[in-house]
């Protein structure tokens, strides 16, 4: 069987393939490996009118072919991308071992989006992989990235998952699918540390400017261009983090490799959302010291940062001391601009407009409060935003702390000038009513898994919108019973 090429671009299809023109070391060419029977299980309409593709071409059995691999898109040249890793701390090789780059598509607007299929078999970086991916995991990264997205928090897409009729071979046999993910990029810190470990300095200069093309162009004509890639990736990172803190977001495998340079989420694995409050919690199964916990997560992210502010060393200046110097002036910033970016969407939770000098002493015993008494994340504060002025009964029991605080939080409120309605408009704002509880995902791709898509359909109608407080998403907004096994997940490779 071999892979056919589409000779009309009826669908809409603008691919372009820049980064396919960078030096031949940071990708091999690498076609999709067609599969057995290609079925459209998700087709994210939405997302293919803002890419402008037209969904009625590609919602049945011609865009199953093309979302599994069978069928090249027109001006597809696709290429599975090199890049190395620190993985649990560790540094390896990797590349895509189960991905291919199709190009990158030129939306209406005029914005490039990678056009990515994962799971689309072997490519010369697969190792002793397989290439493929199971429909659970496939399932789980469309669901979680939309629900990202219309959290507002950024984030890769998905635009499609197609099923390919054939088994592969993981702890058991699996149904075999294919995601179609659209980023911004797919450039990582890993990338970088790849081309640092060549030692050569005009790839890697190469690297940051096509980098910066794509996603700092205001910082094209600065003056060191890697050193201002640097701290626009510092700042994005930081408030990256702290977004996924205000929604209570595990991503469970934080590795340099899945760290985009763009500022977007990327690479949901074993990732998961808060029930309970505790900044130790840990979902994924690999991760057995709690390395990428809850809590850690703005730690690793400055971790991460510095081993692309290392990557960088060869281009930020021919001296060393000094490349040393800019690097670690430009990461220092990294705490001050994540507590930045922290304390103002605990504020904006908490319905505290402007500031002052207490709030964030104020959030953190909240946060103290919730964990001692094992209260969930996010119901705590849409409780919070429901019931402004009348707390009272409408969050768990069982912790004496609480009277005392809700009077310093209602007392903080009457400092401020914002009246009522304008306080609960920030709250809802920052505090949504659904968000992916981790029984309603694993409730879906069960449901999916064995043939049944109705419930992940409904699923992600609640999700797309996650602020509004409707009569049928109401079911969707508690948490599983209490008295259960810890929640784990897997990272599906």
């Amino acid at each position: 069987m071999t892979v056919k090429a589409e000779r009309k671009s009826a669908a809409g299809w603008r691919l372009e393939n820049s980064y396919a023109r960078l030096p031949e070391v940071l990708h091999t060419r690498a076609a999709p490996v067609p599969v057995a029977r290609p079925v459209m299980a998700l087709f994210n309409e939405k997302l293919a009118v803002e890419l402008g593709l037209d969904p009625g071409a590609l919602a049945g059995e011609s865009g199953a072919e093309i979302f599994a691999g069978n069928r090249l898109p027109d001006g597809a040249k696709p290429i599975a991308q090199a890049y190395a890793g620190h993985q649990f701390g560790h540094f390896t090789n990797l590349g895509d071992g189960r991905a291919v780059l199709l190009g990158e598509q030129i939306t209406p607007g005029g914005a490039r989006a990678d056009v990515q299929l994962k799971g689309a078999g072997q490519t010369p970086y697969s190792r002793r992989g397989d290439g493929r991916a199971a429909l659970g995991p496939m399932l789980r990264e469309y669901v979680m990235s939309e629900a990202m997205h219309a959290l507002g928090i950024p984030t890769t897409r998905s635009l499609a998952v197609a099923t390919t009729g054939e088994q592969i071979v993981r702890e058991k046999l699996l149904p075999g699918a294919v995601l179609t993910r659209i980023a911004s990029s797919h450039i990582r810190v890993g990338t970088f540390e790849y081309a640092a470990a060549l030692g050569d300095r005009a790839l890697l200069e190469s690297l940051v400017d096509y980098t910066l093309h794509r996603h700092y162009p205001d910082f094209l004509e600065a003056e060191n261009k890697a050193l201002a890639l640097l701290a626009g990736v510092v700042e994005r990172q930081a408030k990256l983090v702290a977004q996924w803190a205000g929604v209570g977001f595990v991503h469970g495998v934080m590795n340099t490799d899945n760290m985009a340079l763009s500022g977007e989420t990327i690479d949901y694995g074993p990732c998961a959302f808060l029930d309970a409050y505790d900044p130790a919690t840990v979902f994924s199964s690999i991760d057995r010291t709690g390395r990428y916990a809850f809590g850690n997560q703005p730690r690793i992210a400055h971790w991460n940062l510095a081993r692309l502010a290392e990557a960088l060393l060869l281009a930020l200046h021919v001296d060393q001391a000094r490349a040393v110097g800019m690097a670690e002036e430009a990461l220092s910033c990294f705490p001050e601009r994540f507590e930045y970016f922290y304390r103002g969407m605990l504020r904006a939770k908490l319905g505290l407009c402007g500031e002052e000098e207490g709030d964030f002493a104020l959030a953190q015993e909240f946060l103290e409060w919730m964990q001692a008494s094992g209260a969930d994340y996010s119901k705590s504060f849409t409780d919070l935003t429901s019931s402004v002025g009348e707390l009272a009964g409408r969050l768990p029991v069982g912790a004496p702390a609480l009277p005392p605080w809700q009077a310093k939080w209602k007392a903080r409120l009457g400092r401020q000038p914002s009246g009522r309605a304008e306080v609960i408009a920030l709250m809802r704002s920052a505090n949504p009513v659904v968000i992916p509880r981790n029984h309603r995902v694993e409730e879906a791709l069960a449901a999916a898994e064995s043939g049944d898509f109705s419930v992940i359909h409904r699923l992600l109608k609640v999700l797309a919108r996650p602020f509004d407080e409707l009569p049928e998403n109401e079911a969707y907004r508690t948490a599983p019973m209490a008295g259960g096994e810890p929640y784990r997940t897997f990272c599906g490779t």
